[in-house]
């Protein structure tokens, strides 16, 4: 029996996600180095304000770069811009591998941060504008799923070398990284770039070249690829930002920046960054025992992202977000009910309650916001807007997670329940907001995704209702499919209905530059 090979795209989302590793193989790996006696012994001690600082100094200098990421993505090509960004990942981890002093180590993450911030989200653009319809929320979920199976690597790579002597016990943890970001440079080297950006610059030719090399269903690719409008903006850096906060991008470019900045407020890298430490916290003295906790609680997370990747096309990326979002609310006020109430000793029951609710919180978030943030925050942009936007929304992620991480250690130890308080209300704000105005896309072709966002956003939650009326006939999401660029420039008729407007990308440049000039 001959067992077909994957389509070529598959193969090409699988090679990008390795950035997803190196996201996630940094997070698994930084809070237990900075936990070893070998760290301590090499560069010092390191104070709550300077543990967060220097954890969390490789977001803060991801925030600038993916703000302007997607701009060079636009002009130059996704891998184009990815390429640079893992070069410098590397470089960051070679010099945190060869630090002698703190300050050297903290200047390697701010590295590292730099180019993490240019490759992250322009690879999520890169599969989301790869992937086939049917295939997109696992596809897109991929670098998820990589950073997640990272996390467990990071943990248990330092799970091995803690019990070695020297101080390569903290520093075999970046050799690796270099490995894996000199595998994703190259192997970005030999990929076609994304057919819907080659279509954007008008590379019709070259487009369709991509799109048999990835081998990609040409009924498909005429369907929602071939046949859109040729045409580039024109714009600068300032008139591509100043637009995506005009009318019809506006609601999409919030969305995104709330999703991803969310995602990260919920807690996430404090449970993950800090696993250690909350584990110590609870009743779990030893190192060992703490780090071996770590690492079970990154297996069972990879464990669980297994079936939410596979199956991130069956369920709704509506229903996932705000279901995943109460349990997370739920197990930081259980964890903060606790502490508040002085019930968490190292021999009583209560410190089981918390150490299972970190395992249930951290195996939630992978099945429901690690997965549905990045795919919705990629899918709702229009191709012209996609990366821009999308970096910006990833820009403010790292900035919200460097909140976190650098916060998070001054709050356990000012207090043992104020920062799972604090977590909690800020994750069930974020159900709210999105019971409110998070359209479904599941099953919708990008270029037909458009739609949802032309109605009135409270609306939304009247159409849901309706769906689950008795008799009630749903409209098949591809039927009646708008004109592409109408539905992504649409300006909406009075009522907010999204009447198709005839007005052209060539057109928003112009008046985009006439606006700047005036």
């Amino acid at each position: 029996m001959v067992v077909k090979s994957p389509p070529k795209y598959m193969l090409a989302c699988a090679a990008v996600s390795l950035g997803g590793v190196l996201n996630g193989y940094d997070t698994g790996s930084i809070g237990a180095i900075t936990h070893m006696a070998q760290f301590t012994a090499s560069l010092g001690t390191l104070s709550p304000t300077m543990l967060g600082i220097t954890v969390s100094m490789i977001m803060l200098t991801g925030t600038l770069p993916s703000v302007f990421a997607g701009h060079l993505a636009d002009k130059l090509g996704r891998l184009t811009i990815i390429i640079p960004g893992a070069i410098l990942f590397g470089v960051g981890a070679l010099l945190q591998c060869t630090s002698h002093t703190l300050a050297q180590f903290i200047v390697g993450r701010a590295v590292g941060g730099f180019g993490q911030g240019m490759f992250l989200s322009n690879i999520s653009v890169y599969i989301c504008e790869i992937a086939p319809v049917r295939y997109r929320g696992a596809l897109a979920g991929l670098p998820q799923f990589m950073a997640t199976a990272g996390i467990c690597a990071g943990y248990f790579t330092c799970y091995g070398s803690v019990s070695i002597k020297s101080d390569m016990a903290w520093r075999l943890p970046y050799i690796v990284q270099c490995f894996i970001a000199a595998a994703l440079a190259w192997i970005c080297m030999l990929l076609p770039d994304s057919p819907r950006w080659l279509m954007l610059h008008g590379r019709r030719a070259d487009a369709r070249d991509a799109l048999e090399r990835l081998e990609f269903s040409m009924v498909e690719a005429e369907r929602d690829i071939l046949n859109v409008a040729e045409h580039t903006t024109g714009l600068s850096p300032w008139q591509g930002f100043v637009l995506l906060f005009r009318r019809g991008y506006r609601s999409r470019t919030i969305l995104a920046l709330f999703i991803l900045g969310m995602v990260q407020l919920s807690g996430i890298d404090a449970v993950i960054y800090y696993a250690p430490v909350l584990f110590e916290q609870a009743g779990l003295s030893s190192q060992n025992a703490s780090f071996l906790a770590s690492g079970v609680s990154a297996i069972l997370m990879l464990a669980v992202s297994i079936p939410a990747f596979l199956l991130a096309d069956k369920w709704g990326r509506r229903t996932s977000a705000i279901s995943g979002g109460v349990v997370l609310s739920a197990c930081m006020f259980l964890m903060g009910s606790l502490y508040a109430a002085g019930a968490v000793h190292a021999d009583g029951i209560a410190r089981w309650f918390v150490i299972t609710a970190v395992f249930v919180f951290g195996l939630t978030y992978c099945v429901t916001w690690g997965i549905v943030g990045k795919i919705y925050a990629g899918e709702i942009q229009p191709s012209h807007t996609r990366a821009a936007a999308n970096n910006i929304a990833q820009g403010l992620g790292f900035f919200t997670n460097w909140l976190v991480a650098i916060l998070a250690p001054i709050l356990l130890e000012a207090s043992s329940f104020g920062a799972y308080f604090l977590f909690g209300g800020l994750a069930l704000g974020t159900v709210a907001v999105l019971a409110a105005y998070m359209p479904e896309t599941r099953g919708r072709s990008l270029e037909n995704i458009q739609e949802a966002f032309h109605r009135p956003a409270l609306s939304n939650i009247t159409h849901h209702l309706r769906s689950l009326a008795p008799g009630h006939r749903r409209r098949a999401p591809n039927s009646q499919p708008p004109t592409n660029e109408a539905i992504e420039l649409g300006v909406g008729d009075a009522n907010g209905t999204g009447t198709a407007s005839s007005v052209s990308v060539q057109n928003v440049a112009r008046s985009m530059r006439l606006d700047v000039s005036a």
